[in-house]
């Protein structure tokens, strides 16, 4: 949904979100007054969707199919309030980027195994596997990822600082027309890139769960 706009398409619905909105529906007739965990109702849903044959998942893909439809008909009409932008805001491909934490390279040097041990392995459950072998490793054995990051931290800050200074020497030249003295801060990239690429790991999760 946009923030704050109450006219925007309501967002298309997948097979898996029918049949679970279905299951909800049948709970609540059933058991009107006791109450079950999201977790626990999730769990039963998805072995239910799992063992379901293509025949009973039929009519839930045809809910999805024509509520794809008219997602998409209602957004050849749909004009986004004045103001509000699609997406981040443009980021500098000059500016330094930002270093991965000990995390993270574990995980670059720790997926490849996994994917290796366990082929076919969805990048939201490889993710999960990667979090509980980060928790058991030692101090001992996060020390090596722990240096090298701050290594990388370290030139990350330096290079940061040479970029400020080149994009401030940049801005306060003189410019025809324009004061020398109305200098513009340069910053250099959103410090989310470790974030973005995290978070595309958690879509992909809730994408794989829509997809079983």
């Amino acid at each position: 949904m946009g923030k704050g706009d109450p006219n925007k398409p309501r967002g298309k619905m997948s097979s898996y979100a029918y049949f679970v909105q279905t299951c909800r529906e049948e709970h609540k007739k059933k058991h009107p007054d006791s109450s079950v965990s999201f977790a626990e109702f999730s769990k039963k849903c998805s072995e239910r969707w799992k063992t379901m044959s293509a025949k009973g998942k039929g009519k839930f893909e045809d809910l999805a199919k024509g509520d794809k439809v008219r997602y998409e008909r209602e957004m050849k009409t749909y004009i986004p309030p004045k103001g509000e932008k699609g997406g981040k805001r443009k980021k500098d491909p000059n500016a330094p980027k930002r270093p991965p934490s000990a995390f993270f390279l574990f995980c670059s040097e720790n997926r490849p195994q996994i994917k290796n041990d366990t082929p076919g392995l969805s990048i939201g459950d490889t993710a999960k596997k990667l979090g509980e072998l980060w928790s058991e490793q030692t101090p001992k054995d996060k020390q090596p990822f722990e240096q090298k990051a701050a290594k990388l931290k370290e030139k990350y800050e330096k290079d940061v600082a040479a970029y400020r200074a080149k994009g401030s020497s940049d801005v306060g030249k003189k410019i025809p027309g324009r004061p020398a003295s109305s200098k513009k801060k340069v910053e250099p990239e959103d410090d989310d890139d470790e974030e973005d690429e995290e978070d595309e790991e958690g879509e992909d999760e809730e994408d794989d769960d829509d997809d079983e």
